[in-house]
């Protein structure tokens, strides 16, 4: 399996709302960033997982405008845009940020080691928009 489909397979797992298919895509010292907190470690991350889900159940996560900037024998890492929505206490929801996906490469094959997640997307923050270079700050 390629560091791609692995991602796929990630995101699927993650629709399933079973840490179990997540976990076996991760890396046991997975670290994670989300907004709002820091994850180290497989049991900090599968609560933050179990206790979003258990806010929005029926969540639907996808990722678009996928990009590789490393795709090495051993590592990869993809910047996307993510989208998710469902419902919370009853309304629809949804939201969208940019997330960055760190692989790596085990006798197992290809591992999540780090997930970090930003709130607003790409194309909010002007990316890719005409080629040139951009950064935006709020500073």
């Amino acid at each position: 399996m390629t560091a791609s489909e692995t991602l796929a397979r990630y995101i699927a797992a993650t629709n399933t709302h079973d840490f179990d298919e997540v976990q076996q895509l991760l890396d046991a010292s997975a670290v994670y960033y989300f907004g709002d907190a820091t994850c180290a470690g497989l049991a900090a991350v599968r609560a933050y997982f179990e206790r979003t889900w258990a806010l929005i159940p029926d969540e639907d996560y996808g990722a678009e405008d996928i990009t590789w900037v490393v795709d090495a024998a051993d590592a990869a890492v993809a910047v996307y845009t993510y989208r998710w929505s469902g419902h919370i206490d009853g309304q629809t929801r949804s939201g969208s940020g940019r997330a960055t996906n760190v692989f790596h490469r085990t006798d197992s094959g290809w591992r999540l080691v780090h997930e970090h997640l930003s709130a607003g997307s790409a194309e909010e923050a002007g990316a890719g928009s005409d080629g040139d270079d951009i950064c935006h700050s709020d500073r």
